[in-house]
């Protein structure tokens, strides 16, 4: 394989984490078990990645839509969240990671909301790796929430450019991805980032998400490095 640090790396990487059900299921083992492996490989993976020149991830960790799962799961995994959040924050801290949530707080728990806060304030003037967890978050939603913003600050029609809307989405501040990978075979952005996502480049593995390791991330990166990014245009060389 190439030597990492010479190739063209993206400057954001956004991930959904899919497959920790049917890396239990073929383990013989609950759903949850699946998801218990695949948040403490979240928390291994961003240590890893943090090695890269990369300043930018963004884990699609729970969707809008996913409170549609049996109600035993969904607690499963609010309950997983709350039990490695507060790792997360001495991680994130002790390793200058700077965290942000991107999603809707309403349906989450008081208790839930306070740490995320936390998260956020602690590890805020951080100067390495933003990771950004996608937790109740979905991209319509993310985009009706900054119409509404727009509007309630009565700001002119004619004012409204691309520039400005993405002020108000939930990723303001951050640049678009650059790189989209999905895990667990399946080929759809299922409501995650489908504004800031109109030219990244998409990878798909049939890899699932607890599986989902560096070698396997320095083969998207490495299909990424050979990619040549148009944004609409003629490739001139």
């Amino acid at each position: 394989m190439p030597d990492i640090k010479k190739i063209k790396l993206p400057r954001h990487v956004a991930i959904i984490m899919d497959g920790n059900g049917r890396w239990a299921k073929k383990r013989h083992k609950p759903r949850i078990f699946g998801h218990e492996k695949g948040a403490m490989h979240a928390r291994d993976f961003v240590e890893f990645f943090s090695s890269y020149d990369i300043p930018y991830l963004t884990l699609y960790a729970f969707s809008t839509e996913n409170w549609n799962r049996p109600k035993a799961e969904v607690e499963g995994i609010i309950k997983l969240l709350s039990e490695h959040l507060d790792e997360a924050i001495k991680i994130a801290h002790a390793k200058n990671i700077r965290i942000k949530h991107l999603g809707r707080m309403d349906r989450l728990s008081p208790g839930i909301q306070k740490k995320a806060s936390q998260a956020i304030n602690l590890t805020k003037d951080n100067t390495g790796l933003t990771v950004s967890i996608a937790f109740n978050y979905g991209g319509r939603s993310e985009i009706v929430d900054a119409v509404q913003s727009i509007v309630r600050k009565k700001i002119d029609a004619a004012k409204i450019d691309e520039d400005l809307f993405s002020k108000y989405l939930y990723t303001s501040g951050i640049p678009d991805p650059d790189l989209f990978i999905r895990t667990g075979d399946e080929m759809r952005l299922s409501n995650f980032l489908i504004w800031q996502a109109a030219y990244a480049e998409l990878y798909f593995t049939p890899v699932l998400w607890p599986d989902f390791d560096r070698e396997e991330l320095e083969k998207a990166l490495i299909a990424y490095s050979k990619r040549h990014r148009r944004f609409g245009g003629l490739r001139t060389v």
